[in-house]
């Protein structure tokens, strides 16, 4: 039976990390009078680790067949990095906190989506509302801390942080193994899979996409207080983002019967090219911010349930954890790092309108990738995976 309510949780309490961390990780580090540069390089760890670690573990994984010990172990040892937080408040300690925190954080992911696929079989369709949950907590996360943080001290972040960390170390106890196979399915090489023209546009794609968002998990509560907005408000936008992608991921197996794959990512790019040019030069208009919120449903639920799909079959059987490896690290890694770093030097040079119009440009360049070089003939639909 489907252990849905255990791998609900999982990502419930992993996806409330996010929505701890990425809205007021920044604030406490702002509030320590690191400047732009610094605050961007501090969180462009997190993705320097996704480039590296989960594709050392789901190596690791693949050939110990230990899925399931290692996704608890990047559990403890996540807890023990964010531990080095209370006590330094220097540039180098918080850097190696950040770098222990962020190898061992990152490993976990692609490992439990190829479990989730796993537990689901033949029910890949249903992979949305077993990751809806993850939305779901990052919700939970940014609403409450941002109202608790307009009353306590913004280092009180920390601890409801590390308090999260535990609940997903407790649920990676809980999670129960699941063989990973694909049976009647043809052996495929990863390099074949990689020559494919359709998945290097995709992967091009993804990493442009990443590299898009980098200055809004960056910046964008930086931005926001610095506009004046509480930071409850601040919470509440973020939310509302995370809202839009709930209600994306419930309606995706309907849009899945009647669009194909790169359909929907072509849509989702261009709703990434229009909400960030429009962040960046309306971030002063409340109405313009709200509508920008709701095109995350597009630009991050739509695009990452589609591309998911598309990387799930592309990378078959043994090579699952692989291809989630691989877009892991190339989009929400090595996109998200380039976008973070890019957005903290121009943030300081052009500022905030133009740092976020360079996420529209990325958005657009992703678009182009998609449209020349995954060809119509190429295209697929969920129904005959």
């Amino acid at each position: 039976m489907l252990p849905y309510r255990r791998l609900s949780a999982y990502y419930f309490f992993y996806f409330a990390f996010v929505g701890a961390f990425s809205p007021y990780f920044t604030l406490y580090l702002q509030d320590l009078s690191f400047s732009a540069t610094d605050i961007a390089i501090l969180m462009s760890l997190m993705q320097v680790m996704r480039v590296l670690a989960p594709n050392l573990w789901s190596w690791l994984a693949e050939h110990t067949g230990l899925r399931l010990p290692i996704v608890r172990l990047s559990a403890l040892m996540s807890v023990a990095g964010f531990a080095i937080f209370f006590f330094t408040e220097s540039f180098t300690g918080i850097f190696v906190g950040m770098a222990l925190m962020a190898f061992f954080w990152s490993a976990s992911l692609p490992l439990v989506e190829t479990l989730t696929f796993a537990h689901l079989g033949r029910e890949g369709h249903r992979y949305g509302s077993i990751r809806v949950w993850g939305s779901v907590g990052f919700i939970v996360a940014v609403l409450a801390l941002g109202y608790v943080l307009d009353h306590v001290p913004i280092r009180g972040v920390l601890w409801a942080i590390v308090m999260i960390l535990v609940g997903i170390l407790v649920c990676a106890v809980l999670m129960p193994d699941a063989r990973v196979a694909a049976p009647g399915r043809a052996v495929i090489s990863l390099g074949a899979t990689l020559r494919n023209p359709a998945v290097q546009a995709l992967l091009w794609a993804c990493f442009l996409m990443s590299a898009a968002h980098g200055v809004l998990y960056v910046f964008y509560s930086i931005l926001l207080a610095d506009e004046g907005y509480g930071k409850a408000v601040i919470g509440w936008l973020w939310s509302l983002g995370v809202i839009a992608e709930i209600v994306v991921f419930m309606f995706m197996p309907r849009l899945m019967q009647h669009f194909s794959l790169r359909q929907l990512l072509l849509f989702a790019f261009a709703c990434a090219v229009l909400r960030f040019a429009a962040i960046g030069w309306g971030a002063g208009n409340l109405v313009v911010l709200l509508l920008a919120q709701v095109l995350h449903g597009a630009t991050f639920g739509m695009y990452h349930a589609a591309a998911i799909a598309a990387i799930n079959h592309w990378f078959p059987g043994k090579l699952q954890s692989r291809g989630q490896a691989l877009y892991g690290s190339i989009s929400f890694g090595a996109g998200g790092m380039l976008g973070g770093l890019i957005s903290g030097y121009c943030w300081d040079w052009v500022g905030a309108a133009w740092s976020f119009t360079l996420g529209s440009v990325f958005a657009l360049i992703g678009l182009l990738c998609l449209l020349f070089g995954w060809r119509v003939e190429a295209d697929l639909r969920p129904d005959r995976h």
